[in-house]
């Protein structure tokens, strides 16, 4: 697919790795907001957006969840991006001028360990690549930043360390959001089908609801709540499953889940990123 895919942040944030990584030939668009970014897919000015939907250290990506079900897009595709934070500073820095260490607060806190070995003071800044970009403004050698491959190489700084991450399993899912669904064959294998439902919040509702995913055998990857328009009488759900609609177990556990429900709305059907084959069975 060619064209411009939009993502949050700006020029070397994660999401703009991820957009090249999984769509190389198109032009990434950054975005100030989630909104913008799905605005841009809306109105035609892209394609796609990558947006986040959770980390493998942080969670969830709370934005997301409440913005996707009344957002008019669908999702045609995901993608995970391992994170993999670089300590940069500006050219012929070295790790001993090093004074401070600017990135975003959860970026902060996957880095304690080398922060405490170079006995950096940790400074909160908006995003990853912003602080890529003021270190290079500033060009001062007692300032760095934690950040990306890809925003050391935009913003001219020398990679001092790569992977200074604590964890090394650090990934972030995203979804890829398009102004129309592209649904695939039911007969392609390792498909994904993400829906949202809402219940009343009544004894056994949710086990009631899900009941069916379990009698016929369908796979549950994420189940997220919250609660519609501040109300404590009904939640709304996010999820993600394997198969297909028209597959005959999602297609009996989806009629079942209706029965429960006040409404059940497919927001996309997609293949499984082949990076899902490769993590180890729980």
């Amino acid at each position: 697919m060619s064209g411009m895919i939009a993502f949050q942040g700006v020029p070397g944030a994660y999401s703009d790795l991820a957009c090249r990584f999984a769509y190389p030939q198109m032009t990434t668009l950054p975005c100030e907001s989630f909104e913008t970014a799905m605005d841009a897919v809306r109105d035609g000015t892209v394609a796609l957006a990558m947006l986040p939907c959770e980390n493998s250290l942080a969670g969830r990506v709370p934005d997301i969840h409440h913005l996707l079900p009344d957002s008019g897009l669908f999702v045609v595709g995901e993608h995970f991006q391992r994170v993999e934070h670089c300590l940069l500073g500006i050219k012929g820095a070295t790790l001993s001028d090093l004074k401070r260490a600017h990135s975003h607060t959860v970026a902060l806190g996957q880095v304690r360990r080398i922060l405490r070995t170079l006995g950096l003071t940790p400074v909160v800044e908006a995003d990853t690549a912003g602080a890529a970009q003021l270190v290079a403004q500033w060009g001062n050698k007692e300032e760095a930043a934690i950040a990306s491959s890809l925003a050391a190489d935009i913003y001219g700084l020398d990679i001092l360390r790569s992977n200074v991450e604590d964890a090394a399993h650090n990934t972030t899912r995203f979804y890829v959001m398009a102004k129309r669904p592209v649904t695939p064959p039911p007969t392609l294998p390792n498909l994904m089908t993400t829906f949202v439902f809402r219940v009343r919040n009544v004894p056994a509702a949710l086990y009631k609801a899900l009941g069916g995913f379990a009698t016929n055998g369908v796979n549950m990857t994420k189940l997220e709540s919250y609660m519609m328009g501040g109300e404590f009488a009904a939640t709304q759900f996010l999820c993600d499953v394997d198969g297909h609609p028209e597959q005959p177990a999602l297609r009996r556990a989806l009629e079942e889940l209706s029965f429960f429900s006040s409404e059940v709305r497919v927001l996309g059907v997609y293949s499984a990123a082949a990076f899902r084959q490769t993590q180890p069975a729980v």
